[in-house]
């Protein structure tokens, strides 16, 4: 290629060559010394013959230098349009705001309460701080009953005086009962109401426990208040938390403030209340699990324990004032965090209060 043709050829692709990038990348095409187009182009001028040598290295150094000098000037030009680094592109658009929103066991315990406000129950809250007798004795929990042990309960170094001006108190509450004595204390029957709040245990913290957790203790007195209205109560609630298509059934149990007493399950999720462990569909290949084989979570039950409850024991009514003879009622007690590791299958209750956005995120608003 003669020197005319290839000075046509670099004018037709610089005019093409728009980023520093490609600028650079002609400056090699034609301008490096191993396999440059001008360079050969020298190289073949020492082959030429002796009365046109001259003119051609004349032509080729004149070349090389034109295509040297469109390319330094053309590149100083795209270093000035280059935006400093610590520049700010106006035109960009903005970053999304990262949005909070409710903590999950915020969410779940406003379901709750939305579910007993639709059934016309009344939302009471009280102090975390607790005398011996509210938290106890009106419970018919005399001073002898393990559920007073140092094990369980977390008492104050030092009483402190109720601001309400009655006995002082002396441990932090070990549930929310307290709230549903002080009520009725002050109010007569009928009573339908419902006390939320954190409550404290003596429990070390690991995967299912934790010394400071929230309940939800509810409570239902009037005439004629039967064991059938306590669970097409609760049956009504689970249904609500965990949907229309889990089972529920009642046990039999003990409290010392409930008689009768029973505690709720739920049929299991991870096996459809069969007790039988989940099918591995990524392991159907392999040979398949024994017949003894059962689900980890419910412990081969199929169920999977909720809350406690049951009627009202008489002596309660006595401590408060009310007529066993005339009035009933029954009571439940539930944890939110126990709700929460049902409802969303989380293993770890500490996953809750460590406050890691990538769990947290994965909550609806």
């Amino acid at each position: 290629m003669d020197t005319s043709s290839l000075k046509q050829q670099f004018v037709s692709e610089l005019a093409g060559a728009a980023s520093e990038a490609e600028l650079r990348a002609l400056r090699d095409k034609y301008l490096a010394r191993k396999g440059g187009l001008v360079s050969t182009l020298l190289k073949d001028v020492a082959s030429a013959s002796a009365d046109v040598r001259p003119a051609l290295g004349r032509e080729a150094n004149e070349l090389k230098q034109h295509i040297d000098t469109a390319l330094t000037e053309r590149l100083a030009q795209a270093a000035a349009r280059k935006p400093a680094a610590d520049a700010i592109d106006v035109t960009l658009a903005g970053r999304t705001p990262l949005v909070g929103h409710r903590h999950p066991l915020t969410l779940l315990r406003e379901r709750i309460e939305s579910f007993f406000l639709r059934q016309g129950f009344l939302i009471v809250e009280g102090p975390e701080l607790e005398d011996d007798y509210h938290n106890f004795e009106a419970l018919n929990m005399p001073a002898e009953h393990p559920a007073r042990d140092m094990q369980d309960t977390l008492y104050l170094a030092t009483p402190v005086a109720s601001a309400a001006g009655g006995r002082p108190a002396t441990l932090l509450r070990t549930h929310t009962s307290g709230m549903q004595v002080r009520y009725m204390e002050k109010y007569p029957p009928p009573v339908r109401l419902i006390a939320p709040g954190r409550v404290y245990r003596r429990d070390n913290l690991d995967l299912t426990h934790t010394p400071m957790f929230t309940q939800v203790e509810g409570l239902v007195v009037g005439e004629d208040v039967t064991l059938a209205d306590l669970k097409g109560t609760l049956e009504a609630f689970a249904h609500d938390v965990f949907g229309p298509e889990r089972k529920t059934r009642f046990r039999p149990s003990f409290f010392p403030y409930t008689e009768p007493s029973g505690e709720l399950d739920i049929s299991c999720a991870n096996c459809g209340g069969t007790g039988r462990a989940p099918v591995d569909q990524r392991a159907a290949e392999r040979p398949q699990r024994s017949e003894g084989a059962g689900c980890p979570m419910c412990k081969h039950t199929g169920w999977v324990e909720v809350l406690g409850s049951g009627m009202v024991h008489p002596a309660v009514f006595e401590a408060v004032g009310y007529d066993p003879e005339r009035y009933s009622g029954f009571a439940f007690g539930v944890g939110i965090e126990r709700l929460a590791l049902l409802k969303w299958g989380v293993e770890d209750i500490r996953l809750f209060y460590e406050n890691d956005l990538r769990f947290l995120e994965q909550f609806p608003l």
